[in-house]
Protein backbone atom coordinates (compact mmCIF):
# COMPACT_ATOMS: atom_id res chain seq x y z
CA UNK A 1 0.00 0.00 0.00
CA UNK A 2 0.89 3.68 -1.24
CA UNK A 3 1.29 5.90 2.02
CA UNK A 4 0.22 9.26 1.62
CA UNK A 5 2.90 11.89 0.95
CA UNK A 6 2.16 13.24 4.13
CA UNK A 7 3.34 9.86 5.81
CA UNK A 8 6.01 9.27 3.69
CA UNK A 9 7.76 12.79 4.60
CA UNK A 10 7.34 11.67 8.30
CA UNK A 11 9.10 8.87 7.87
CA UNK A 12 12.46 10.27 5.77
CA UNK A 13 14.84 11.23 8.73
CA UNK A 14 15.94 14.83 8.95
CA UNK A 15 19.70 15.54 7.54
CA UNK A 16 20.37 18.11 10.49
CA UNK A 17 20.01 15.57 13.06
CA UNK A 18 23.35 13.94 12.39
CA UNK A 19 24.65 17.35 11.54
CA UNK A 20 27.56 18.02 14.18
CA UNK A 21 28.44 22.27 14.23
CA UNK A 22 30.67 22.41 17.39
CA UNK A 23 32.57 22.83 18.72
CA UNK A 24 34.76 23.79 15.50
CA UNK A 25 38.18 22.50 15.26
CA UNK A 26 40.84 25.13 15.29
CA UNK A 27 42.59 26.43 12.12
CA UNK A 28 45.97 25.48 11.48
CA UNK A 29 47.61 27.14 8.29
CA UNK A 30 49.81 24.41 6.77
CA UNK A 31 53.51 25.01 6.33
CA UNK A 32 55.43 25.49 3.26
CA UNK A 33 57.52 22.82 1.90
CA UNK A 34 60.24 23.84 4.18
CA UNK A 35 58.25 25.63 6.59
CA UNK A 36 55.99 23.89 9.70
CA UNK A 37 52.45 24.29 10.46
CA UNK A 38 50.96 27.37 12.25
CA UNK A 39 50.53 25.20 15.54
CA UNK A 40 54.11 23.46 15.45
CA UNK A 41 57.13 23.81 17.69
CA UNK A 42 60.13 24.21 15.79
CA UNK A 43 62.78 22.32 16.78
CA UNK A 44 65.34 23.21 14.36
CA UNK A 45 64.95 26.12 12.40
CA UNK A 46 68.80 26.08 10.75
CA UNK A 47 69.80 28.65 13.03
CA UNK A 48 70.92 27.40 16.43
CA UNK A 49 70.53 24.35 18.66
CA UNK A 50 68.37 26.03 21.28
CA UNK A 51 66.11 23.45 21.90
CA UNK A 52 68.82 21.07 21.92
CA UNK A 53 70.95 19.69 25.03
CA UNK A 54 73.36 16.62 25.48
CA UNK A 55 71.73 13.33 25.79
CA UNK A 56 74.31 11.96 28.62
CA UNK A 57 74.35 15.18 30.54
CA UNK A 58 71.55 17.33 29.45
CA UNK A 59 72.38 20.45 31.90
CA UNK A 60 74.95 20.81 28.89
CA UNK A 61 74.31 22.40 25.23
CA UNK A 62 74.37 20.20 22.38
CA UNK A 63 77.68 19.44 20.54
CA UNK A 64 76.64 19.35 17.04
CA UNK A 65 77.64 21.51 13.99
CA UNK A 66 75.14 23.77 12.82
CA UNK A 67 76.19 25.34 9.20
CA UNK A 68 74.21 26.45 6.28
CA UNK A 69 70.81 25.86 7.60
CA UNK A 70 71.81 22.44 9.18
CA UNK A 71 72.51 20.26 11.93
CA UNK A 72 75.30 18.05 11.91
CA UNK A 73 76.22 14.66 13.66
CA UNK A 74 79.74 15.88 15.41
CA UNK A 75 80.99 12.17 15.57
CA UNK A 76 81.97 11.55 19.10
CA UNK A 77 80.58 14.24 20.69
CA UNK A 78 77.74 12.11 21.92
CA UNK A 79 73.54 11.97 21.23
CA UNK A 80 71.27 14.64 21.62
CA UNK A 81 68.08 15.34 22.71
CA UNK A 82 65.29 17.90 23.20
CA UNK A 83 64.98 20.22 25.92
CA UNK A 84 61.68 19.44 26.73
CA UNK A 85 59.60 16.43 27.30
CA UNK A 86 56.53 15.29 24.69
CA UNK A 87 54.08 12.20 25.27
CA UNK A 88 51.55 11.87 22.05
CA UNK A 89 53.05 14.32 18.92
CA UNK A 90 53.65 14.09 15.16
CA UNK A 91 56.72 15.00 13.84
CA UNK A 92 58.62 15.93 10.99
CA UNK A 93 62.59 15.89 10.09
CA UNK A 94 64.60 15.68 7.02
CA UNK A 95 68.18 13.94 6.89
CA UNK A 96 70.54 13.51 4.73
CA UNK A 97 73.71 10.78 4.39
CA UNK A 98 76.54 11.92 3.44
CA UNK A 99 77.10 11.94 -0.42
CA UNK A 100 80.78 10.01 -0.23
CA UNK A 101 80.52 6.78 2.13
CA UNK A 102 83.00 4.41 2.28
CA UNK A 103 81.18 2.10 4.42
CA UNK A 104 78.57 -0.80 3.91
CA UNK A 105 76.21 -2.08 6.12
CA UNK A 106 75.37 -0.03 9.01
CA UNK A 107 78.19 1.60 8.93
CA UNK A 108 76.99 3.25 6.28
CA UNK A 109 74.91 7.26 6.72
CA UNK A 110 74.30 6.20 10.47
CA UNK A 111 71.92 7.65 12.89
CA UNK A 112 68.99 7.61 14.82
CA UNK A 113 65.58 9.22 15.97
CA UNK A 114 64.49 8.06 19.27
CA UNK A 115 60.80 9.11 19.64
CA UNK A 116 61.60 8.74 23.57
CA UNK A 117 64.59 8.79 25.24
CA UNK A 118 64.16 7.05 28.37
CA UNK A 119 67.72 7.16 29.74
CA UNK A 120 71.50 5.53 29.69
CA UNK A 121 71.15 5.45 25.94
CA UNK A 122 67.44 3.81 26.12
CA UNK A 123 64.48 4.62 24.02
CA UNK A 124 62.50 4.16 20.98
CA UNK A 125 64.42 4.19 17.88
CA UNK A 126 63.62 4.49 14.23
CA UNK A 127 66.78 4.16 12.27
CA UNK A 128 68.39 6.07 9.84
CA UNK A 129 70.79 4.90 7.69
CA UNK A 130 71.37 5.36 3.71
CA UNK A 131 70.22 1.93 2.17
CA UNK A 132 69.42 3.15 -1.29
CA UNK A 133 71.76 0.89 -2.51
CA UNK A 134 72.86 -0.58 0.64
CA UNK A 135 72.03 -4.29 2.24
CA UNK A 136 71.56 -4.86 5.52
CA UNK A 137 69.35 -6.78 7.76
CA UNK A 138 65.65 -5.89 7.85
CA UNK A 139 64.41 -4.81 10.54
CA UNK A 140 67.74 -2.67 11.02
CA UNK A 141 67.21 -0.89 7.56
CA UNK A 142 66.34 3.03 6.70
CA UNK A 143 62.80 3.47 8.69
CA UNK A 144 62.70 0.07 10.61
CA UNK A 145 61.97 0.20 14.30
CA UNK A 146 65.26 -1.01 15.17
CA UNK A 147 65.19 -4.81 15.35
CA UNK A 148 61.44 -4.43 15.47
CA UNK A 149 59.13 -3.54 12.37
CA UNK A 150 60.73 -4.23 8.92
CA UNK A 151 59.72 -0.91 6.94
CA UNK A 152 56.73 -1.69 4.43
CA UNK A 153 59.15 -0.67 1.56
CA UNK A 154 62.55 0.61 1.35
CA UNK A 155 61.85 4.44 0.00
CA UNK A 156 65.04 5.27 0.25
CA UNK A 157 66.50 8.00 -1.90
CA UNK A 158 70.55 8.56 -2.71
CA UNK A 159 72.65 9.21 -0.92
CA UNK A 160 73.60 12.92 -0.14
CA UNK A 161 69.85 13.39 -1.02
CA UNK A 162 67.95 15.18 1.91
CA UNK A 163 64.68 12.65 2.62
CA UNK A 164 61.59 13.19 5.18
CA UNK A 165 60.87 11.25 8.41
CA UNK A 166 57.14 11.88 9.15
CA UNK A 167 55.70 9.97 11.98
CA UNK A 168 52.93 9.73 14.87
CA UNK A 169 53.82 8.76 18.20
CA UNK A 170 51.64 7.51 20.69
CA UNK A 171 53.43 6.72 23.97
CA UNK A 172 52.98 3.88 25.93
CA UNK A 173 50.89 3.93 28.91
CA UNK A 174 51.59 2.11 32.56
CA UNK A 175 49.28 1.35 35.07
CA UNK A 176 49.95 2.99 38.48
CA UNK A 177 52.12 -0.20 39.67
CA UNK A 178 54.43 0.23 36.48
CA UNK A 179 52.65 -2.32 34.36
CA UNK A 180 52.16 -1.77 30.77
CA UNK A 181 48.69 -0.40 29.99
CA UNK A 182 49.11 -0.05 26.34
CA UNK A 183 52.14 -0.62 24.06
CA UNK A 184 53.88 2.61 22.08
CA UNK A 185 52.57 3.03 18.84
CA UNK A 186 54.10 4.28 15.50
CA UNK A 187 53.05 5.50 11.98
CA UNK A 188 55.73 6.67 9.70
CA UNK A 189 55.99 8.04 6.23
CA UNK A 190 59.65 8.23 4.82
CA UNK A 191 59.91 10.09 1.82
CA UNK A 192 55.87 10.85 2.08
CA UNK A 193 55.55 6.88 1.73
CA UNK A 194 53.75 4.71 4.73
CA UNK A 195 56.52 2.33 6.21
CA UNK A 196 55.29 2.05 9.57
CA UNK A 197 51.34 1.39 9.72
CA UNK A 198 50.15 1.88 13.74
CA UNK A 199 52.46 -0.83 14.43
CA UNK A 200 52.21 -1.67 18.25
CA UNK A 201 56.23 -1.70 19.79
CA UNK A 202 57.23 -4.78 21.41
CA UNK A 203 59.44 -2.36 24.22
CA UNK A 204 62.20 0.02 23.80
CA UNK A 205 65.22 -0.57 21.45
CA UNK A 206 67.61 -2.75 21.96
CA UNK A 207 70.70 -3.90 20.35
CA UNK A 208 70.58 -7.61 21.71
CA UNK A 209 68.09 -9.74 23.34
CA UNK A 210 64.63 -8.94 23.35
CA UNK A 211 62.89 -5.31 23.68
CA UNK A 212 61.04 -4.56 27.01
CA UNK A 213 59.01 -2.26 28.90
CA UNK A 214 59.96 -0.41 31.76
CA UNK A 215 57.37 2.48 33.19
CA UNK A 216 58.42 6.38 32.24
CA UNK A 217 56.44 9.38 31.57
CA UNK A 218 56.75 11.94 29.24
CA UNK A 219 60.54 11.93 27.64
CA UNK A 220 62.89 13.63 25.10
CA UNK A 221 63.10 13.17 21.63
CA UNK A 222 67.26 11.89 20.90
CA UNK A 223 68.75 11.86 17.90
CA UNK A 224 71.81 9.53 17.16
CA UNK A 225 75.47 10.10 17.30
CA UNK A 226 76.81 6.71 15.45
CA UNK A 227 80.32 8.04 14.36
CA UNK A 228 79.15 9.48 10.83
CA UNK A 229 78.04 13.14 9.62
CA UNK A 230 74.48 12.99 8.94
CA UNK A 231 72.87 15.92 8.64
CA UNK A 232 69.10 17.51 9.64
CA UNK A 233 66.90 20.27 8.98
CA UNK A 234 63.35 21.67 9.09
CA UNK A 235 62.35 19.59 12.37
CA UNK A 236 59.36 20.27 14.26
CA UNK A 237 56.54 18.61 16.52
CA UNK A 238 52.93 18.82 16.81
CA UNK A 239 51.88 17.25 20.17
CA UNK A 240 48.66 15.16 20.02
Amino acid sequence: MLLPAAAQDRQQPDPAATEVWTPEPARVAPGSAAGAPSDALVLFDGKDLREWVSAASPGKPAGWFVADGMLTVRGGSGDIQTRRSFRDYQIHLEWRAPASLAGSGQARGNSGLFLASTGNGSGYEIQILDCADNKTYANGQAASIYKQHIPLVNACAPAGQWQTYDVIWTAPRFSDDGALASPAYVTALHNGIVVQNHVALHGETVYAGKPTYRRHGPAPIKLQDHGDPVSFRNIWIRPL
